[in-house]
């Protein structure tokens, strides 16, 4: 029997080292459902809830190896629920193809039942879109999707028929004029900015006294090269949070996250700073960089369309982050003056003091969600890899977690979208089997898209389940709380409950029935013996904390029109009287430790 397209294009996803795929099935790809079982697993096909999810999955994926993400979905309403995950990749800059398919040709523009322009839907999404409409084209289409999306960090789409995916292959096109012959094969390039804009980032960093560092994920490969920089330069490492794994935050001069969910040494940098290298990120919040005019900059970017348009810099060198501090450091001179750094760690210890003491801090004996994430931090196993969510358990994920050397850990960046956090935490572990993996979800996220991904956890339990620990931390507060706090500061208005309040629900029950294990704690006493309890789980875990939904995740400083708002909204706010109380006493621990002349232990 003559091989079909649809086993080429997996015979051809296996050349390009693609070992799964996340999908869900439908009619419009049953020549690919069939492919995938004569591929016996190579690549595998695995099946999730949602076809956002998979889409996620794929984007997790490519973040936590580097490699391609494939998703897979039928024709129509499939197709249309990727989007949402591929646009979380599109936005985080990382490379997925997707594999779609479509009604038979004979009907496409018939208006047939689940017809729908394709590449037109995908066009903004995708770096490259195209639709197979012969399976001469197939060989080359995969080809250069692949290509395209580890050459932009993007998307590329690729469109199959019913029909294309039935015929038969041609896994090489006829000789004549039109037709195409590619190959696989990809490598990464050296890409240096020119010598002359070196040397003037040079004379600007070598003439600043007061240098911070923000670094990003494009950063990531260059941990050595940005640590010796800010060596030389006696600087402070800020981190924006798709940076957060790029330096480890053991070191006394990492003054962690910057921005709203940031830290306060980071805040104090950029206002104090002089000088400003910003590295592998395009960290968007202006009001969290130094004023416009009071310091002078130097950015390092791969993409010359992003480089300079955060803040206005002198110095712009469009390179790969290691390549071009590589040939950055040799022009840099050793700051015998380390006072700036000193002040730089002050400030870090101080703010770690802070933190520790808010949460400690418990109201009417509930639990204090910045808890959940200080009391794991110590715990965490070596090569933990951490997945977030997007919600208020993002900013204590943010900074009450200490990473360490050899750790990773990532979430929806630039779309900060609600759901990723489950399916990013089960990529990881299928390409990470022997690695500990904890997804910190709020429990509308969790309500949203999370629950039903527990029965793809319990679909490959034989494979989730490992050495080391798979853990899916919920906060329960019945609140979709980081959205309430954004009518308080920023629209003015109290929480309105018809859209806040979500039902309470029993999750580690939940977690029981599915066959993984359950975990509930409700005790603030009993928090760092539930982590230790999951911890020690002989399978995948779900660890229910029901927290307090009145403790608010303070800016590191608060602007003025937001206190104002924050104020007017207090009025009529149905929890003014417990957001008072904790506001004053987080608040006030703050003071405290940044009293004159007072210094932290």
């Amino acid at each position: 029997m003559a091989q079909q397209v649809a086993d080429y294009v997996l015979e051809r996803l296996s050349d390009w080292g693609v070992r799964r795929v996340f999908g869900y099935p439908g009619d419009g790809i049953n020549g690919m459902l069939g492919a995938f079982d004569r591929a016996d697993g190579d690549p595998e096909f695995i099946q999730v809830r949602h076809e956002e999810m998979a889409a996620f999955m794929a984007c997790g994926h490519a973040k936590f190896t580097g490699e391609v993400g494939v998703c897979a979905a039928t024709s129509g309403p499939g197709a249309i629920h990727l989007l949402n995950g591929l646009y979380d990749a599109k936005l985080d800059h990382q490379p997925v193809v997707a594999v779609v398919g479509q009604q038979k040709r004979i009907a496409q523009g018939t208006h047939f039942q689940q017809e729908v322009a394709l590449e037109h839907l995908f066009a903004d999404v995708s770096e490259f879109c195209q639709i197979c409409m012969d399976p001469g084209q197939v060989r080359h289409v995969i080809d250069r999707a692949f290509k395209t999306a580890l050459t932009t960090r993007g998307v590329a789409t690729i469109i199959l028929p019913e029909d294309v995916q039935e015929a038969e292959a041609q896994p090489s096109p006829p000789k004549e004029h039109g037709a195409v012959f590619s190959s696989v094969g990809w490598s990464r390039p050296r890409v240096l900015p020119n010598k002359d804009e070196l040397h003037k980032a040079a004379r600007v960093l070598n003439e600043g006294s007061k240098v911070a560092l923000l670094v990003g994920q494009g950063a990531a490969d260059a941990e050595e090269e940005v640590l010796q920089t800010a060596d030389l330069l006696g600087a402070g490492i800020a981190k924006a949070l798709l940076g957060r794994d790029v330096v480890p935050d053991e070191l006394p001069y990492v003054t962690g996250p910057i921005g709203l969910l940031g830290s306060k040494a980071s805040d104090d940098m950029m206002l104090n700073c002089d000088t400003l290298l910003m590295i592998g990120s395009s960290f968007p919040y202006g009001e969290w960089l130094p004023d416009e005019g009071s310091c002078r900059g130097v950015e390092i970017d791969i993409d010359g369309r992003m480089i300079g348009i955060r803040y206005p810099m002198e110095a712009h060198l469009v390179g790969d982050s290691k390549e071009t501090l590589r040939e950055l450091i040799p022009l840099l001179e050793r700051k015998e003056d380390r006072s700036w750094r000193d002040q730089v760690e002050e400030s870090v210890r101080t703010w770690n003091t802070v933190l520790e003491k808010r949460a400690a801090q418990s109201f009417q004996n509930t639990i204090n969600p910045q808890a959940v994430a200080h009391e794991v931090s110590p715990l965490l196993p070596d090569g933990a890899i951490l997945t977030a969510d997007s919600g208020s358990a993002t900013n204590w994920w943010a900074r009450h977690i200490k990473l360490r050397k050899g750790m990773h850990a990532s979430l929806s960046g630039t779309l900060a979208t609600m759901g990723p956090g489950v399916p990013y935490a089960i990529a990881a572990r299928f390409a990470h089997p022997d690695r500990p993996v904890i997804g910190f979800i709020g429990d509308g996220a969790f309500q949203m898209n999370g629950m039903n991904e527990m029965l793809t956890v319990k679909r490959y339990a034989d494979r989730l389940t490992g050495s080391a620990p798979l853990i899916f931390c919920v906060f329960n507060n019945q609140d979709l709380n980081q959205v309430t706090w954004e009518q308080r500061a920023m629209g003015g208005d109290p929480k309105y409950p018809g859209s806040q309040d979500i039902p309470d629900f029993p999750y580690a029950q939940y977690a029981e029935l599915a066959g993984l294990k359950g975990i509930r704690c409700t005790e603030p006493k009993e928090v760092t013996n539930a982590w230790q309890e999951a911890l020690a789980a002989d399978r995948p875990v779900v660890l229910e904390f029901v927290v307090d939904s009145e403790i608010a995740p303070i800016p590191p400083h608060v602007m003025k029109d937001q206190a104002v708002k924050t104020l007017k909204a207090g009025v009529k706010d149905p929890q003014r009287a417990g957001i008072a109380a904790r506001g004053f006493r987080q608040k006030l621990t703050e003071m405290y430790e940044n009293l004159p002349g007072r210094k932290s232990d």
